[in-house]
């Protein structure tokens, strides 16, 4: 089964980043995406923009934390994650991504944070397999450890695929 979104878009605000009791760092952003759609018969294109929300865990919340600001262009590789909640008696239910892997993307001014800088666009993801094709340098989790209330992905090993 495969369960994989790919985002690239603007940042709507500054994310929101909490640290939770156990020491663990997440984030919370919002993301628009833009796509043009042209209609044949009227020979006009209209935008059409779309709203994700972003959950990003452990590092790439410190990363997210440092670099990513309202208007910040950044690609998004994650998973598709449905999710429900009680707020004032409703049960609600929304659909997030969490993110795997984070790219930052535009000028370096943009996502810089104040003091300092970083000296190449990097990209960022969370411990797990990579399949094939080149890897641009990544920060990696040093411990892969479960995330709170998200199930473990499977680690396969690459020798032991079936095809």
């Amino acid at each position: 089964m495969i369960n994989k979104v790919i985002l690239l878009g603007n940042v709507g605000a500054d994310p929101e980043v909490r640290t939770l009791e156990s020491g663990v760092k997440v984030a919370r952003l919002r993301l628009a995406t833009t796509e043009r759609i042209f209609n044949r018969q009227t020979n006009e294109s209209t935008d059409h923009t779309e709203w994700h929300t972003i959950t990003l865990w452990r590092g790439l919340a410190d990363v997210a934390d440092k670099y990513v600001r309202k208007g910040s262009q950044i690609y998004i590789e994650g998973r598709l994650r449905g999710r429900e909640w009680e707020k004032d008696g409703a049960k609600h239910y929304g659909v997030e991504i969490v993110a795997d892997e984070m790219k930052l993307l535009g000028r370096r001014q943009d996502t810089a944070p104040a003091q300092g800088g970083y000296q190449q666009q990097p990209a960022y993801q969370q411990q797990g397999y990579q399949q094939g094709g080149y890897q641009q340098p990544a920060y990696q989790q040093s411990q892969p450890t479960p995330q709170p209330a998200m199930p473990a992905i499977p680690q396969d090993d690459p020798d032991d695929m079936p095809f």
